[in-house]
């Protein structure tokens, strides 16, 4: 759950470092980050946000999607076929080549 949850913690606190710090450059880098974008979006939209910032946002965030949902699917189509063993990360590069 690490993996899942640390992006999460750091977009709030972010989040609240954007209170007074709206338009700054790392409000813009955490903005665009697939991850951690619709927190800090949540939190950036009150203070204005510009429209090209909104739409990259936006679209990287479905690319990024795409992208996890593809990665899944790949590992998920290998690994349901080894019944009872954990998979090491060895193992799940090679799922990948698939």
């Amino acid at each position: 759950m690490s993996p899942v949850l640390i992006p999460l913690v750091i977009a709030i606190y972010v989040g609240f470092w954007l209170i007074e710090h709206a338009h700054g450059p790392i409000a813009v880098a955490f903005l665009l980050f697939p991850l951690q974008s619709p927190i800090v979006m949540l939190i950036r939209i009150p203070f204005g946000v510009p429209w090209w910032q909104l739409i990259t946002s936006i679209s990287l965030l479905i690319v990024t999607f795409i992208g996890m949902v593809w990665f899944a699917a790949k590992i998920y189509r290998v690994g349901i076929l080894m019944y009872g063993k954990k998979p090491s990360y060895k193992e799940i590069y090679k799922w990948l080549k698939y």
